[in-house]
């Protein structure tokens, strides 16, 4: 290779930027949910190593200015080596409105799934709800994403596109809503849905329910027992208030195998960034450590393991 080679294509640095988005993660692989890795599975694997490696290290350094995300639609711009920043878009088309209402109702049909949904979690049946339908959650063959850079590699995706895509995976980490949103739905209209049909659901139960006990009711039906009849064997309530809060040797028979919960310290996820900062760092970024051995001690002491250890109790 010659010395003008060797000046061509020698590596520039891009321009600094004060104000850009810089990633949490500071070294390693970036997303740390099932929905975040498989969001930019579809995404590497069709990404030479080399412009992925660069994408995170632009996403670590703050190269990208501003993300804008709308049913789907999601622009950024990158700081590169040029003095204007250039245009990302990550494109696809949004799930049709007759189809969303029939997975709001496959969602309602689940209480637990709004409820994950509100604790942070993405549950994994929700994407099965979406193929059922013949939609989909996330990138994957057949699902007409499409990339685009204003910049000049010939090469799509490019490490301004990877950038764009690291810091939204970590974006889909801290509010998986944000995935849905992307799809068309954002978080007032599907939490406002689920509500609306589950009283529907409710209130059309309540009412069969009622119109089925105003028949006639045979003489020889038996006196009710369980919910609201007395229970062979069990003293009636008065003489149990005395010990409602004591557990009882029954507990001792209980066997509890606690799971963590797939996404770690959801609760900090909703803390706005910048909310506190001590030394520079994310009061989140440093709670995060604390919350995790606080599980780990308690997952321990469930198990029988013993009392949190001197470290877990000092955090």
């Amino acid at each position: 290779m010659s010395p003008w080679d060797h000046q061509r294509y020698a590596p520039v640095k891009p321009r600094r930027v004060d104000d850009g988005i810089a990633s949490r993660s500071r070294r390693g692989q970036i997303g740390d949910t099932w929905w975040s890795k498989r969001f930019l599975g579809s995404l590497e694997a069709v990404m030479a190593s080399g412009r992925a490696s660069r994408g995170r290290r632009y996403a670590r350094q703050g190269q990208v200015i501003g993300i804008d995300l709308h049913p789907g639609v999601i622009e950024a711009h990158v700081q590169g080596t040029r003095s204007d920043p250039y245009l990302v878009r990550l494109v696809m088309p949004v799930v049709p409105d007759e189809a969303w209402e029939r997975i709001g109702s496959a969602l309602a049909a689940r209480a637990g799934y709004a409820a994950r949904l509100l604790a942070g979690e993405l549950p994994p049946e929700v994407e099965e709800v979406f193929a059922l339908e013949g939609e989909s959650l996330l990138p994957a063959p057949g699902s007409r994403l499409t990339t685009s850079c204003s910049c000049p590699d010939w090469e799509n995706p490019c490490k301004h596109i990877a950038a764009v895509c690291y810091l939204v995976a970590e974006d889909f980490d801290r509010d998986p809503f944000g995935v849905l949103a992307w799809r068309g739905r954002d978080r007032k209209w599907l939490l406002g849905r689920l509500r609306e049909l589950r009283a529907s659901s409710h209130s059309s139960g309540s009412a069969a329910q009622e119109a089925g006990s105003s028949g006639p009711v045979e003489a020889s039906a038996p006196e009710p027992s369980g919910r609201y009849g007395a229970i062979e064997g069990v003293p009636p309530l008065k003489e149990c208030v005395g010990n409602f809060w004591k557990a009882g040797t029954g507990l001792d028979s209980v066997r509890v195998r606690p799971e963590p919960s797939p996404v770690p310290a959801a609760v900090l996820r909703y803390l706005p960034e910048g909310l506190l900062e001590i030394r520079g760092r994310d009061i989140s970024e440093m709670l995060e450590p604390a919350y995790a051995a606080i599980v780990e001690a308690a997952r321990r002491r469930a198990l029988g393991g013993g009392s949190p250890s001197k470290r877990a109790r000092g955090t």
